[in-house]
């Protein structure tokens, strides 16, 4: 079994749910009292979010570059940066390090490749949504068109991931907004939707809709296993 390298803590929220999807994986697959070799670093998110906010992404690049370089030396053989929106990043990371990083857009492209969808609807924070560097590696790499919210819903579900989401907050109230966010991309032509937060499907689950719905957490860590394991 490989030892999987962790960049947690944005936000600690998600990333327990990492850890816990991680080593459910590795036990489906061996069983017995089989967990996940695991190498994991939790940065503190308080940091990140202010630099995210003021666009110092430089630094966030550095803080990260540290933490993926002590996991390396720990004994991890690849690396999964437990969050979408830091992935902005990933390429100046990758440059740093000698172990792969297991990107957590190419994992989500190639799970809604295998399932035929071609046009995709993206939640995130609003750099995730606004920016570029996670919507043209779908298109680009994988030919998944990709269709955001309007500037309102964007605001609303960017606020609900960083006030609530990320300080263990769930109300079923944001979960409606969230839910009729989803129904406007679906209206507007997406035939599933990327929950592309790792804090999102904290509040929404594909039981609450019958849009499909992408999670992302679900399905880095699950790739995460396989790899570990050599199945792919």
């Amino acid at each position: 079994m490989k030892t999987i390298g962790m960049l947690g803590g944005m936000s600690w929220e998600s990333t327990a749910s990492y850890y816990k999807a991680i080593n459910e994986g590795i036990k489906a697959e061996l069983g017995g009292l089989s967990s996940a070799k695991i190498c994991l670093y939790s940065v503190n998110f308080e940091e990140i979010e202010k630099l995210q906010h003021q666009g110092r992404w430089n630094e966030t690049a550095v803080i990260l570059t540290q933490a993926a370089k002590a996991v390396e030396a720990g004994g991890a053989d690849f690396l999964i940066i437990c969050t979408n929106t830091m992935h902005k990043v990933a390429s100046e990371i990758e440059a740093e390090i000698s172990i792969p990083i297991l990107h957590i857009a190419d994992a989500t492209a190639k799970k809604l490749v295998s399932d035929g969808v071609k046009k995709v609807g993206l939640l995130g924070t609003r750099f995730t949504m606004e920016q570029d560097f996670y919507k043209s590696r779908l298109t680009d790499k994988f030919e998944i068109e990709v269709i955001v919210p309007n500037a309102d819903s964007q605001t609303i579900a960017h606020n609900i991931i960083y006030d609530e989401l990320c300080r263990g907050i769930i109300t079923a109230t944001s979960r409606e907004k969230y839910l009729n966010i989803i129904n406007e991309l679906y209206k507007s032509g997406a035939e599933a939707v990327i929950l592309g937060c790792t804090e999102i499907a904290l509040l929404v689950q594909q039981q609450h809709t019958n849009i499909p719905l992408y999670d992302t957490t679900e399905i880095h860590a699950l790739e995460a296993v396989q790899l570990a394991l050599l199945l792919k």
